[in-house]
């Protein structure tokens, strides 16, 4: 019942920006954590950001200075602000959370459907 849904993913040329979110849905009592995670061609997926319920972050060493996660508590949403887009950046990126979902008694991490990005000219 609880679902992520990721928006904002396309095609973008290097040096330019462009900003995912992700929106929690459902019978949710609360959110822990929420992230953002990426997975190229070939490759293994990767944590790319992560923000905390105390709004703490940490970014993954690609792509710091580039990259601002931050959420709307009152939406359960999460965003990714990509700026400086690099071709090494292209690839689907999957949202992710920790939600206690209404009626159990523990957190579950969940993922979203990803949303492709894009670098190229």
């Amino acid at each position: 019942q609880v679902q992520l849904v990721e928006s904002g993913g396309g095609l973008v040329q290097p040096g330019g920006s462009l900003r995912l979110s992700c929106a929690a849905s459902g019978s949710i009592f609360a959110i822990n954590a929420m992230g953002w995670y990426r997975q190229a061609p070939g490759k293994e997926r990767e944590l790319v950001a992560r923000i905390t319920a105390g709004s703490n972050t940490n970014y993954a060493d690609s792509v710091k200075g580039r990259f601002t996660i931050d959420r709307d508590y009152a939406k359960n949403t999460v965003y990714l602000q990509m700026n400086s887009l690099k071709p090494e950046d292209a690839a689907v990126y999957y949202c992710n959370a920790v939600i206690l979902a209404a009626g159990s008694s523990q957190y579950h991490t969940y993922w979203g459907q990803g949303t492709q990005v894009t670098v190229s000219s």
